[in-house]
């Protein structure tokens, strides 16, 4: 019988790549990594393949995303497409692209929380500065604004004066920037992260007396906590919504949202080192179980 094969796409080399190195192994499970920008492909009269690096995609029985460098738009949507294909022909692909397309993009994964009825603060998109400038006074002149595309923290920044709001909304204008404003919601610095594998969902309390951002790289901290029947719930219903095999809520503190909180963002690709600091069970198992176990079900439909 063949050795079950995982290929993992981005992120490269690095405390991630070894984590899951070490979990296939333990499990008898080839491992494999390779970058999105090698991705190519050959289409023709009897070749319709995608390679990368490490040879042909529809050799490896599960193809995890790990991260997606930013790139041109047609880059993007030629990786998405590859992801689209593999999917297509019978290949595993955790978290699959349509999850990905959702959950890219900020707006598109609010929409989603709130249609299904869950708490999330006050939210304006829009795409001019005049706009902006409206909206920034309606969330009551004190906002955090965020690009639609990106994560950990990077690129956002709380926006409590008219002046620095017309500069920031000046300047992401012309940079053709969507404007993404959250009315800022008090204290700051303290949230919930729902790491959500498979039905399993692992809460986190991070915490930042510094910062309103809680990532370790803006000085949080995190620690291990037991998730409530309505956060689970909530974790699990957003990211069977989105797709997502495994992802991660973020909930941020606020006592007029249900529980004591409201959903803040949704991940496709959270990282999980911090995670692990704080947990006594690896991680990385646990998603390369619930990996095997999606590709299984899959070659059984």
């Amino acid at each position: 019988m063949a050795q079950n094969r995982i290929l993992m796409l981005g992120g490269g080399p690095g405390w991630h790549a070894d984590q899951l190195s070490a979990a296939c192994s333990a499990k008898g499970i080839q491992f494999e990594t390779a970058g999105f920008e090698s991705l190519r492909s050959r289409l023709g009269d009897h070749t319709n393949n995608i390679h990368c690096s490490a040879g042909e995609l529809e050799s490896f029985d599960v193809v995890m995303v790990r991260t997606m460098p930013a790139a041109s738009l047609d880059r993007i949507t030629f990786r998405l497409a590859c992801l689209h294909h593999l999917q297509r022909n019978g290949i595993t692909v955790i978290n699959a692209p349509a999850a990905l397309e959702i959950a890219i993009d900020k707006f598109a994964t609010l929409s989603v929380v709130a249609s299904l009825g869950y708490p999330i603060p006050e939210t304006s998109v829009v795409q001019s500065r005049s706009d902006a400038i409206t909206a920034f006074a309606e969330l009551g002149g004190d906002c955090v604004i965020k690009p639609i595309f990106g994560g950990e923290g990077r690129g956002v920044m709380r926006v409590c004066s008219p002046e620095l709001a017309d500069t920031a909304f000046s300047t992401l204008d012309r940079l053709g920037a969507t404007l993404y404003l959250q009315r800022f919601v008090p204290p700051g610095g303290c949230d919930i992260r729902l790491l959500t594998i498979g039905e399993n969902v692992i809460a986190l309390r991070r915490t930042n007396s510094n910062d309103f951002r809680t990532n370790r790289s803006f000085g949080g901290s995190v620690t291990i906590t037991d998730a409530t029947a309505w956060q689970q719930t909530l974790a699990r219903d957003v990211c069977h919504a989105i797709g997502l095999t495994y992802g991660s809520v973020d909930l941020i503190d606020d006592p007029d949202g249900n529980d004591g909180y409201r959903v803040v963002e949704v991940n496709a690709i959270p990282g999980w080192k911090a995670a692990q600091s704080v947990c006594d069970h690896s991680i990385a198992e646990q998603v390369i179980d619930v990996a095997m176990n999606t590709s299984s079900q899959v070659m059984h439909v």
